[in-house]
């Protein structure tokens, strides 16, 4: 009895800890995780980071790190991937490539709510949709990190001149719209060319808006690296090996 209450609890804390992982990291957390390495500055952070960066030649913003895995297969590396995947990103559509064969999966999922800019008028919430590639073969991952634009939810009721409107005609532009809800004339979708604006580009009138969007972007990409890596050596929930 005694041990059935330990698998019991046991398999309730590795049910908790797979939920946990329903998203890599939520904006909130992103932003702490950001400010502890490259500071709040996000102007000048933005700059530092953009002097070590290369547009790819689709001028997306790319990142590209090979993990090594001695001695695991082909086939376990798959696994722990496939496993940690479908954990992870709980959206069916999220993965949008699962080929075990060509060792190739390929995930594609939204973070909300990584910036927020309130201008005189507009009011900017800024998501990103990175692609992430993951390449297995005999040993080794390569992890592929892409993003090419920020995904804007317009709000053109939420600037400073509308701060003491009535609650009624405001839009509520923070993202809390569902998909593709285009019943509020007061939000509309627009996406902003990563290469087109800052720190690529130094005059820009959204700069303070992409500068965090920007570090906020390249945080993401080390926490998905670090989560992989995390997943390949000690699995989802820390016991994910052969010896049961």
């Amino acid at each position: 009895m005694k041990n059935l209450k330990l698998f019991v609890a046991t398999v309730f804390m590795a049910c908790g800890m797979i939920s946990a992982q329903a998203q890599v990291m939520k904006a909130a957390d992103l932003e702490k995780y950001a400010k502890e390495r490259y500071g709040d500055k996000w102007l000048d952070a933005a700059k530092n980071l953009a002097s070590g960066l290369t547009l790819d030649k689709n001028e997306s913003l790319t990142y590209q790190q090979v993990i090594e895995a001695p001695g695991k297969t082909k086939s376990q590396l798959y696994v722990a991937l496939n496993y940690w995947a479908t954990a992870t990103f709980k959206d069916n559509q999220s993965i949008t490539l699962n080929d075990k064969e060509a060792g190739c999966i390929i995930i594609s999922s939204t973070l909300k709510n990584i910036a927020e800019h309130m201008g005189t008028v507009n009011k900017y919430s800024v998501s990103i949709t990175p692609v992430i590639r993951l390449d297995i073969k005999e040993g080794k991952v390569r992890v592929t990190y892409t993003v090419q634009n920020y995904d804007i939810l317009a709000d053109i009721s939420g600037g400073w001149l509308t701060l003491g409107a009535d609650d009624n005609n405001k839009a509520l532009g923070d993202s809390k719209r569902k998909a593709d809800d285009k019943t509020n004339a007061m939000l509309y979708d627009e996406q902003w060319e990563i290469a087109k604006h800052y720190p690529f580009v130094e005059k820009d009138n959204k700069k303070r808006t992409c500068a965090k969007a920007l570090v906020m972007t390249h945080a993401y990409s080390n926490a998905i690296i670090d989560k992989v890596e995390e997943a390949l050596k000690n699995g989802i929930v820390g016991n994910d090996d052969d010896d049961w």
